[in-house]
């Protein structure tokens, strides 16, 4: 059985990717994870985590290098959170030992690279339960490494321009160091070339070290004969509709067959929340000048615009009551509801009342009713816009 295993980085996201259908979370606590920048959870969270997910499993992010004097700390986080967690996903040695000191499962992260079998060998011998493979890797050579323990991979999202993420550009640049989870990403921006006499050159795609999107999707099938045990998804920066999206499009592909109009449709669907266009990365060959972005923030087709908030929710006849605060609804607008302990929800508005009056048009300002699923008050919604 292959696992789909979604990024989480708070409460939303979390109750969104468990209802799209993921069988794992991975998430991080503010310190030693690479994506410090994040919102993240606390170690007090984890009980409340553990609950919410109830089947599905839980993996705990301590990835970044860690220092001599946060040692202590480190083995204090994993002392406490390993009633709550399935395992770890790490990269320092440190903090593979300490993981076996307390009998902690651990999964090696892509930080370390793992390129080949022997390495994976090595890792295994040294107590891993799951190696995460570097990104650099075709499908023949993931396919090796299978064979010498269980394998996760990468099947969407964000790709750097480095080895698998070891980039320098951040700390460089501004002291923020991508190994410790602080990368500012400025690969993701446009450049000019100039010479030593001051001469400037603006390159026809001056984004060029910004690497689009890996979308396994279209070539699902052949990495499920591969033998690979979790794919799994990148974005724990990301927003709950991106979740939403992308857990339930992976669920669909992996649960079954699909045709190849059934993957174009689906395509699409990915391309209309955060993406920087889409590639196959390292899976079939080395990436051209063609697997590179041209746009230095998303290439999303659709955009969410904040509309109110939930201020109250009649049960018995399953209408929200909305207060618009920005912006005005029409009958038929797409709408994003969402909200802490709301999973997400996604509809389009079939009819609106005030006053128990039928209207077409709502303005900033007035509260309406709309026929929904299940929410809450203080949720917020959202209208979906066409770029």
């Amino acid at each position: 059985m292959i696992e789909l295993l979604a990024p989480v980085g708070d409460f939303e996201c979390l109750t969104t990717a468990i209802e799209a259908g993921c069988d794992a979370v991975y998430f991080g606590i503010q310190d030693f994870n690479m994506r410090a920048r994040a919102k993240n959870f606390k170690l007090s969270d984890l009980a409340k985590i553990k609950k919410i997910c109830g089947k599905v499993k839980r993996y705990l992010t301590l990835n970044t290098i860690i220092y001599d004097n946060e040692l202590k700390e480190v083995e204090k986080i994993i002392k406490r959170a390993k009633p709550y967690i399935d395992a770890v996903i790490c990269s320092d040695v440190s903090v593979m030992l300490l993981c076996k000191k307390y009998k902690v499962p651990f999964h090696i992260s892509t930080q370390c690279s793992i390129s080949n079998s022997a390495t994976a060998l090595f890792y295994k011998k040294l107590g891993a339960k799951r190696v995460v493979l570097a990104r650099e890797l075709n499908l023949k050579q993931i396919e090796k490494i299978t064979k010498v323990i269980p394998v996760e991979i990468f099947v969407h999202g964000a790709m750097c321009v480095a080895v698998s993420g070891r980039c320098f550009t951040s700390q460089f640049l501004y002291n923020q160091s991508a190994n410790r989870g602080k990368c500012l990403q400025a690969c993701r921006r446009p450049y000019t070339v100039k010479d030593n006499q001051g001469n400037s050159l603006r390159i026809t795609n001056h984004h060029l070290l910004s690497a689009k999107d890996l979308c396994a999707l279209p070539f699902i099938e052949k990495i499920k004969k591969a033998g690979v045990c979790s794919f799994k998804i990148e974005g724990r920066n990301r927003e709950p509709e991106y979740i939403d999206t992308v857990v339930r499009s992976y669920r669909k592909a992996i649960d079954n067959k699909l045709s190849d109009k059934e993957i174009k449709e689906i395509v699409v669907e990915l391309k209309k929340v955060y993406n920087k266009g889409f590639s196959s990365g390292f899976l079939f060959k080395s990436p051209t000048s063609d697997d590179f972005s041209k746009v230095e923030h998303s290439n999303a087709t659709h955009s969410k615009m904040f509309i109110g908030k939930v201020t109250h929710y009649y049960g018995r006849i399953g209408v929200a009551l909305v207060k618009v605060n920005n912006g005005g609804l029409i009958l038929k607008d797409d709408i994003l509801v969402m909200g802490k302990t709301t999973p997400l929800i996604r509809c389009q508005i079939e009819s609106m009342e005030i006053e128990n009056k039928e209207v077409k048009r709502v303005k900033k300002g007035q509260e309406v009713g709309i026929k929904l699923p299940l929410c809450r008050k203080g949720d917020e919604v959202y209208k979906i816009i066409k770029r």
